[in-house]
Formats: structure tokens, C-alpha cells, sequence
């Protein structure tokens, strides 16, 4: 079946979803996460398979953004079922007025209609993408890399079983059959059929999708999310959020790329920092932290020197380009020149500096003293995520239920003519 056959059946079986109540639609959910589990082994040997025809191809962090296990699958049926515990939006009222001639004009939520999904390796989107979609009484098409193919497959076909023992029709949920590039752009360009497109993966594909789509498009982050480790700030806190920004899952848009350091404090904090992220990590038999360092930082430690395009680089590796700053203002001037406006931390215990950062750092996500970690849906309670919005209009920061929906106004007369 081509493209874009499946989306016109994607988009024919939305009738059976854009009205269901709130009971129905988390019904069907919890028995989409449990058909989920129920075909685990067949998940897991389709995901080996990809990891086999992957491994050589692609570099070990993103082998393991590609690898499923029982537990990651057991996280991903949990993120269905916190998709079903979320209150339902659909259908409520965001405002009314009512006007001096006696009309009564509301602003309704309601569904988009059709969401397509374009993503890389990332198995665990397909399910994330699908719950919040059905909750938000939307119908998903979704288009894997080929990388990720046979396991996404293995799960819309699992979920797909879900849907159909809750009494749905299975093609609320879809998958191309097609993982060449013909099928990406015929879905970019399926003006009528795809009522908003979220491209997930890297800056070459959401580039693409944003250049050429000819559907709305959310431009989706790339993440180079910075660390601003200030004069004032707690060295022993900021040495705990930077290794957990960076190397607790360094494949994924909300790791942090670049570290900045107050020059006051940079010739005790950044031997700390080396200490941390590359000796006690070589002495653990870990992955050690690649410094890319700039001329101030390289006076101080050892490491490598900071090329050209460093500090404007989402590494999605154990890379961390590291630079010293002069002041605050120093600081800020530099995440905006450098930041994709995902994610931007400063560590600081000068209430005054944070607040600064906080009111001048243009991201979807601006943190004191905390990792950037946590900019994701399910963190910001969101129940699962569709992607992290790094533009303003019509969503910004993670992606869940209101970013799914839109509004129309429902007018009530009584013969009033204009």
C-alpha cells in the first residue's frame, strides 16, 4: 500500500476517535499498553535484529538510543497508561463571551485530526506518539527510520491489537511501509490529509521537513543545551548536574553540549570538572568525557582544543565542549549566539544572576540549579512527549495534549442578524 493509501485510511478512521468519550479512550489505552507487554518477545527479537544491522553503522550512544530491553518496554506501556490517567481536554471550553446582542460565542478544544510523525531511532516514539495522539482524539501515522523499522513495526502491531480488542478501528494508528525518503516527503506534502507534521531526530531532518513541508510543521529541538556554571555558584551542585546533563543519556536533544565557566572560580572548578568527568570515569572502566576546551579553559586543563564549530555542535556523544567566561552578561550573550533554545541551566546561589538568566535566555526551557535533563513530558508531567517544540507558535518546550489540539468557536443565537 503507498503513503499516502495509508494516510487516507489513517484519516478515514478518525470518526471513531475524535468523539469518544474520556472512559473509552483510556479504556483503549490501557489495552494498548497491555497488548504492548503481552508481545514483548516478539518486540525484542525485531529490535535485535535492528541493532545487528545497525552496529558498525551508527556509533555505540546511539546503538543504545536504538536498544529496547524489558525494562525500557515496561517504561514505555507505563508511559500509555499515564496517557490514560491524564484529564481528558477534548471538548472543554476555553473562554466564553457573550456579546451585547445576545450571542453566546465559545472557544472549544479539539483534535488536529491526522499527526504524522517522521522520526529516527528511537523505538519507544512509536508508542509515546500513539497514546498521546488517541488521548488527544487525534489518529497517528508514523514514519521510523529504516534503523528502527522492524522494531517500531513489531510495536504498531502489538498496539494495534489493543486497539482492536477495545472495539476500535486499528488505523488509528499506522506505519508507512515505505522507509524511503519518497515516503517522508509524500507525507510532507500531503496538504489535506496531514493536519500537523513532528519531525523527531536530527538537524538534517527536521531542516528537511521544516524547508519542505508543505503541511504545518513544528520544528522540533536539536539540543545545544548549555550549563552556565556561575561565580556564586555551589561547585559540589553544579559538578552533579553537569554529569548527570551529560553523561546519564548523552544520545538524547536534552543533554547538555556545552558547559560555560565564571573566570573567578574556573582554575578550581574545571580541574574538579575534569577530575569527574574524564579520571573517575577512566578509573571506573567508563566512557570518559571528551573536553573540547577553548583558549581559557586549555590554560587550566588539559584537553582538546575547541574547533570552529564546537560550541555550535548537538554531539549526542560523551563530547563536551567547555568555555570560560568573563561575567554573567558574558554568559548570556553567549547561549544566545550559541543556543538552539531547547534547554539552557545556570548554576548559581545569587539570586539576582539567576533571575537575570531566567528573564534573558530566550529557550523553551530555562533552569536554576537543576540538569537539563528534565526537559521532557513525562519530567514536566505531561505523561509522554511527541517532541520537544523549539520554536513559539503553536507549541513550545514538551509536546503533550494541548499541543495536540486546537480550538473553534461555537456561536449560539436566537435570530440575531448582522
Amino acid at each position: 500500500m503507498t503513503t499516502r493509501e495509508l494516510l487516507q485510511k489513517t484519516k478515514a478512521a478518525w470518526g471513531c476517535i475524535r468523539s469518544a468519550g474520556a472512559e473509552e479512550k483510556n479504556r483503549l489505552l490501557l489495552s494498548m499498553a497491555e497488548s504492548l507487554m503481552q508481545h514483548a518477545d516478539t518486540i525484542l527479537y525485531e529490535n535485535a535484529q535492528d541493532l545487528e544491522q545497525a552496529r558498525g553503522l551508527i556509533s555505540e550512544v546511539m546503538l543504545d538510543r536504538l536498544r529496547l530491553s524489558a525494562d525500557r518496554l515496561e517504561g514505555m506501556a507505563s508511559g500509555i497508561r499515564d496517557a490514560a490517567a491524564l484529564p481528558d481536554h477534548t471538548g472543554r471550553i476555553l473562554e466564553k463571551i457573550t456579546r451585547p446582542n445576545g450571542l453566546n460565542i465559545y472557544k472549544k478544544q479539539v483534535p488536529l485530526g491526522l499527526v504524522a510523525i517522521i522520526y529516527e531511532s528511537r523505538p519507544n516514539v512509536t508508542s509515546d506518539a500513539a497514546a498521546l495522539c488517541i488521548k488527544s482524539g487525534n489518529v497517528c501515522m508514523l514514519r521510523p527510520g529504516k534503523e528502527a523499522y522492524r522494531s517500531a513495526r513489531a510495536i504498531v502491531e502489538a498496539l494495534k491489537q489493543g486497539i482492536e480488542r477495545a472495539g476500535f478501528d486499528a488505523d488509528i494508528v499506522n506505519i508507512v511501509e515505505d522507509t524511503s525518503r519518497r515516503s517522508a516527503t509524500e507525507i510532507m506534502e500531503a496538504s489535506g490529509l496531514v493536519d500537523l507534521l513532528i519531525p523527531r531526530g536530527g538537524a538534517g531532518l527536521i531542516r528537511a521537513c521544516v524547508e519542505h513541508a508543505t503541511v504545518p510543521c513544528i520544528e522540533t529541538g536539536t539540543g545545544i543545551c548549555h550549563v552556565y556554571v556561575d561565580k556564586d555558584a555551589d561547585l559540589e551542585q553544579a559538578l552533579s548536574i553537569i554529569s548527570n546533563a551529560k553523561t546519564s543519556r548523552p544520545s538524547v536533544c536534552n543533554a547538555e553540549e556545552v558547559c560555560l565557566v565564571h573566570r573567578d572560580i574556573a582554575r578550581v572548578f574545571l580541574p574538579m570538572l575534569k577530575n569527574l568527568l574524564v579520571d573517575a570515569r577512566e578509573q571506573a572502566g567508563l566512557c570518559p568525557v571528551e573536553l573540547r576546551l577553548d583558549e581559557a579553559a586549555r590554560e587550566i586543563i588539559p584537553g582538546t582544543k575547541a574547533g570552529a564549530r564546537d560550541f555550535d555542535t548537538e554531539f549526542l556523544d560523551y563530547i563536551l565542549a567547555v568555555g570560560v567566561v568573563d561575567s554573567l552578561d558574558a554568559a548570556i550573550s553567549h547561549v544566545q549566539a550559541h543556543s538552539t533554545h531547547h534547554s539552557d541551566a545556570i548554576v548559581t546561589e545569587n539570586e539576582a544572576a539567576a533571575e537575570r538568566f531566567l528573564d534573558e535566555i530566550d529557550s523553551a526551557a530555562v533552569y536554576v540549579n537543576a540538569s537539563t535533563r528534565f526537559t521532557d513530558g513525562g519530567e514536566f508531567g505531561l505523561g509522554c512527549e511527541m517532541g520537544i517544540s523549539t520554536q513559539k507558535l503553536h507549541a513550545r518546550g514538551p509536546m503533550g495534549l494541548d499541543a495536540l489540539s486546537t480550538y473553534k468557536y461555537i456561536i449560539r443565537g436566537h435570530g440575531q442578524i448582522r
